[in-house]
């Protein structure tokens, strides 16, 4: 299993939209959290291999009201 932790800096205020739509985007997509600072969303992904990581992360980047992601995959 491969975990891995999307950053999102969101260009809009539905945060609320946002979190559901990146909770239905894929299986592997175990949270999505609301914080504070530099971004606005954690996405916790735990999936089978690195291509499954990429699926998820250009399909956050690509949606509508998202301005960046940052993919930071877990080494243990």
């Amino acid at each position: 299993m491969v975990t891995a932790y999307v950053m999102v800096k969101a260009s809009t205020g539905d945060v609320d939209g946002l979190k559901r739509s990146m909770l239905d985007l894929h299986d592997g997509v175990e949270s999505v959290s609301i914080v504070a600072g530099d971004v606005d969303f954690i996405v916790k992904t735990s999936v089978d291999d690195t291509a499954q990581v990429k699926e998820i992360a250009a399909s956050i980047h690509e949606m509508s009201g998202i301005e960046d992601t940052q993919t930071y995959i877990a080494m243990d």
